[in-house]
C-alpha cells in the first residue's frame, strides 16, 4: 500500500533572496545545480518539466510568490503517488538568505525508511550545490552534464578505482586543492561524503561544479560552453570501468 513521506532541510545562502529565487524558480537555474534540463512555465499554474533522456517528470506549480515562495507537485501516477516540493525563501542582513525545503509527497508500495534517506543525502548534497553556485557562479547560467559508468559485479568496491583515475588522493578533505588529472581541471574540494552504501566527492573549479556519485554516476554543472562534456565524461567513465563489467 501506498505511504506518505516528508523530508524538511534548510540552507543558509551567501546570495540575495532574488538570487536564489532564480537559482529554484527558472530553467536554466535550476540546471546550475540540480538534475536537468528543465523548462519552467513561472506563474501559478504553470509547468515545470524534467528530462534527462532515460527520464522524465512533469509537475504543476502550486504556489508562485516570487522571491519568497515556491511549490509544485508532480502528475499523479495510477496509484495516486506524487512528489511535492516547496521552497521559502527569507533574505536577511547584509545580502544572505535563508532556503527552507520540504519534499513530500506519497510513495508507492515496496519504498519506505530508505528511500527517504537516500533522498535526504541527495537533497543535502544538492542544496549544498546550489549555495555553492549562488556564491561563485550567480549570473552564469550552467549546463548539467550526465554519465554513468558501466555495469559493475555485484559488491565490487568501485570508489578507489575512480579516485585514481581521476587523480584524487582517497583521503581527500574539503579545502584540499586537486586536479582532475584526466581534463586538466584545478579545483578545490568542497563536499566529501564517506559511506559503505554511497560515497561523494564534490569539487569546484574555476568553470564548474563537479560531482560524482559513489553508485554509479557523474553529475556536474558547466559554466560555459558544455559542448561535448557529456562525450568526454562518458568515454571517460567507459574507459575507467569498462573492463570491469560482468
Amino acid at each position: 500500500m501506498t505511504h506518505e513521506f516528508e523530508i524538511s532541510k534548510k540552507v543558509e545562502v551567501d546570495g540575495t533572496p532574488e538570487q536564489v529565487w532564480d537559482a529554484i524558480a527558472t530553467g536554466p537555474g535550476i540546471d546550475s545545480w540540480f538534475m536537468g534540463p528543465h523548462t519552467v512555465d513561472g506563474r501559478l499554474g504553470g509547468r515545470m518539466m524534467l528530462d534527462l533522456g532515460f527520464f522524465q517528470e512533469s509537475s504543476t506549480i502550486t504556489a508562485w510568490e516570487p522571491g519568497k515562495r515556491l511549490a509544485y507537485e508532480s502528475d499523479k501516477g495510477e496509484d495516486g503517488t506524487f512528489h511535492a516540493m516547496e521552497y521559502l525563501v527569507e533574505g536577511r542582513e547584509h545580502g544572505s538568505t535563508v532556503l527552507r525545503f520540504v519534499h513530500s509527497g506519497i510513495l508507492a508500495d515496496g519504498w519506505g525508511d530508505e528511500f527517504v534517506d537516500q533522498q535526504s543525502k541527495g537533497w543535502d548534497m544538492y542544496l549544498f550545490t546550489l549555495a555553492e553556485y549562488v556564491k561563485h557562479f550567480a549570473g552564469r547560467p550552467g549546463a548539467y552534464v550526465f554519465a554513468q559508468w558501466p555495469e559493475q559485479p555485484e559488491g565490487a568496491d568501485n570508489w578507489p578505482v575512480l579516485l585514481s583515475a581521476l587523480g584524487v588522493p582517497l583521503d581527500a578533505e574539503v579545502g584540499d586543492e586537486v586536479t582532475l588529472q584526466p581534463f586538466g581541471i584545478h579545483g578545490v574540494v568542497d563536499y566529501v561524503v564517506r559511506h559503505d552504501l554511497h560515497n561523494f566527492l564534490g569539487v569546484r573549479g574555476p568553470d564548474g561544479l563537479y560531482r560524482f556519485h559513489g553508485t554509479n554516476a557523474v553529475g556536474h554543472h558547466v559554466f560555459g560552453d558544455a559542448t561535448g562534456e557529456t562525450e568526454k565524461w562518458q568515454a571517460f567513465l567507459t574507459q575507467t570501468f569498462g573492463g570491469q563489467t560482468s
